[in-house]
């Protein structure tokens, strides 16, 4: 039997848990997708992925069950065009500022993958302002799979941080943006994704949000950090024995 697609999945209802490794890894794609990642996050824009890492990363993952969507920098059909090439099952481009700019978009992953198009997954991000303010022109759009609300850079448009610290939130008409965004890509029947952390993956799953975005990172500090202390205090619960 084979592997539901991602769009399959999508299409049936399903959260899809979309892991960023961080790190220039095809064994860590791997781990990642045999750990329960239903795909890995290939970063081009801010991470520094090439087009080989790109073909060995999504390779892996695909060896693994999983799939590989990779972030371009930039929208230029060049760009978009050797992502897919090199492999990747799907592309999440940034900037979706307006609907002119999702149908080019459109277009150019169509004309990058012609025969195969359908079977891969092509998310816009919607990630400031200008794209909230336009935001029922772009959901018109035909051809787009996921509407993915960014919450560090529609942050920073609003003229916050686009970080957060460990254990803090955004500001909260930040966060109030994004749950309303989501909310009115679902109202308009489209499928919906943004970035979570622990503590507000299910709020944004109950806002409509499919598609969740994840950073590895954090599982490797919870994770060394909660080993750590155990040593620690069996450490200090055998001196004081």
């Amino acid at each position: 039997m084979s592997n539901p697609s991602l769009k399959e999945r999508l299409a049936r209802g399903d959260s899809v848990l979309m892991v960023n490794p961080n790190h220039i890894s095809p064994t860590l794609c791997e781990k990642l997708v045999h750990s329960g990642a239903d795909s890995v996050f290939i970063d081009c824009e801010h991470g520094l992925a090439s087009f080989e890492d790109i073909h060995h990363m999504a390779k892996a993952a695909r060896y693994a069950g999983g799939f590989g969507i990779v972030r371009p920098q930039n929208q230029e059909r060049s760009t978009i065009t050797r992502c897919l090439n090199a492999g990747a099952d799907g592309v999440m481009v940034p900037l979706i500022h307006t609907a002119e700019i999702a149908r080019q978009v459109v277009h150019t992953f169509r004309y990058a993958c012609p025969d195969d198009h359908e079977t891969r997954l092509l998310v816009g991000m919607v990630e400031s302002l200008e794209a909230v303010s336009n935001l029922d022109e772009i959901l018109a759009v035909d051809g787009i799979d996921v509407f993915f609300v960014g919450p560090g850079d529609l942050s920073q448009s609003m003229g916050y941080s686009p970080a957060v610290a460990t254990g803090q939130r955004r500001p909260q008409p930040a966060l109030d943006l994004v749950d309303q965004t989501l909310r009115r890509i679902r109202a308009a029947g489209k499928l919906a994704g943004t970035l979570a952390v622990r503590h507000d993956a299910a709020h944004l799953v109950s806002m409509g949000a499919q598609l969740i975005y994840y950073h590895a990172d954090p599982f490797v500090v919870e994770g060394v950090g909660a080993m750590r202390g155990l040593c620690t205090a069996s450490r200090e619960s055998a001196a004081t024995a």
